[in-house]
């Protein structure tokens, strides 16, 4: 697993990044409070989390991550703002990838010997994101690029996440990762005129581990009564979709040249994997937002507007202090509009808990 993400991708006319541009949709490196995390009660959730990691060890995806002849071709044909489009894509995902795989390492190293069954879990999780990682980091080596990711690891920050937090949030990272990967998939099947990159085959199974991470933490959730069954929780439910919704909605229009060069409209794509994400999140949050009130997706879209208005901002010229002040009311504005969606009515999950497939 080390050696996929630190021995040399071979590119011999790639240039390796140490660092990537940093903005508010970057994704971060995280850490939590181990000593909590070791002492979680998982008996509600046991038989579950033990199933799950059987199919773990199965490692059904151990041999499909491999570069086949699909991938001994010149790139040189994807030029120009496209091509430019399509690293972005790869480098922002290598970086999500890379960072859920610290995480789970540094968590099954920590909890090793203190909390076993979650130990060889998150081991196995680490085991996945390295995979994905690796595979991502040598797709940029087509394109002459990649990220050194040994020295990006001592580089970056890292953002100290509560243990919950980080169970809704990576629940909620892996679930939406699913959506986007099998939509695209299902997509690229009916639409093989937009496949341009071979690695958009690798999707269906790639979406599988995805799902089955997410799977382990709404079993983590549910085994924690205080996350799914208190008013604290329903807001927290409710703060995390709307976090992961919104970002996703941003990245999604800030990027929306890699969406049209497969063929997808960018704005009913992102809406479809917020639907779906939505109405997964029943299995594991007591409330999900309501996505079809006629003000979520206008107000989301109007974050979006004002958040590529900073974007082109901060790509001008002009002396940082004139760029705040230019960006201040922007960010307000921004912040206002997800204020009104947050406190639209929500969906009680446990009612409707059992009616998604």
């Amino acid at each position: 697993m080390v050696n996929t993400l630190t021995a040399p991708v071979d590119l011999e006319a790639s240039a390796q990044k140490t660092t990537v541009q940093e903005s508010i949709l970057t994704p971060r490196f995280y850490t939590t409070d181990f000593d909590k995390t070791a002492n979680l009660d998982l008996s509600a959730q046991e038989v579950e989390l033990q199933a799950v990691l059987a199919e773990m060890k199965t490692d059904y995806n151990r041999h499909h991550f491999v570069r086949n002849e699909a991938f001994n071709q010149t790139w040189e044909h994807i030029k120009g703002e496209d091509r430019q489009a399509f690293i972005d894509y790869l480098e922002r995902s290598c970086v999500s990838e890379f960072s859920g795989f610290l995480l789970f390492k540094e968590l099954s190293r920590k909890l090793k010997g203190r909390n076993p069954l979650l130990a060889e879990i998150f081991h196995l999780m680490a085991r996945d994101e390295a995979r994905h990682a690796g595979f991502l980091n040598k797709a940029m080596a087509d394109f002459n690029i990649s990220l050194d990711l040994a020295k990006l690891t001592k580089k970056r920050t890292y953002t100290f996440f509560p243990i919950e937090w980080v169970l809704y949030s990576v629940y909620l990272s892996e679930k939406i990762g699913y959506w986007r990967y099998i939509l695209i998939y299902r997509h690229l099947e009916k639409h093989p005129e937009h496949h341009f990159y071979p690695i958009f085959q690798m999707f269906e199974n790639w979406c599988q581990d995805e799902n089955r991470h997410g799977d382990i933490f709404k079993a983590l959730i549910r085994s924690q009564p205080k996350l799914w069954n208190t008013w604290q929780s329903n807001l927290w439910s409710r703060f995390f979709l709307l976090a992961v919704f919104a970002t996703h909605t941003l990245t999604v229009h800030e990027r929306s040249r890699f969406y049209e060069m497969l063929g997808l409209d960018p704005t009913e794509f992102d809406a479809e994997v917020i639907r779906k994400t939505n109405a997964t999140s029943l299995r594991a949050f007591p409330v999900v937002l309501n996505v079809e009130h006629p003000e979520f997706f206008p107000r989301l879209h109007q974050c979006s507007d004002h958040n590529l208005k900073i974007k082109a901002i901060d790509n001008n010229n002009q002396p940082q202090l004139v760029k705040f002040f230019r960006k201040l009311p922007l960010i307000l504005a921004i912040v206002w509009q997800l204020l009104r969606i947050f406190l639209l009515k929500p969906i009680d999950a446990e009612i409707l808990r059992g009616t998604v497939a």
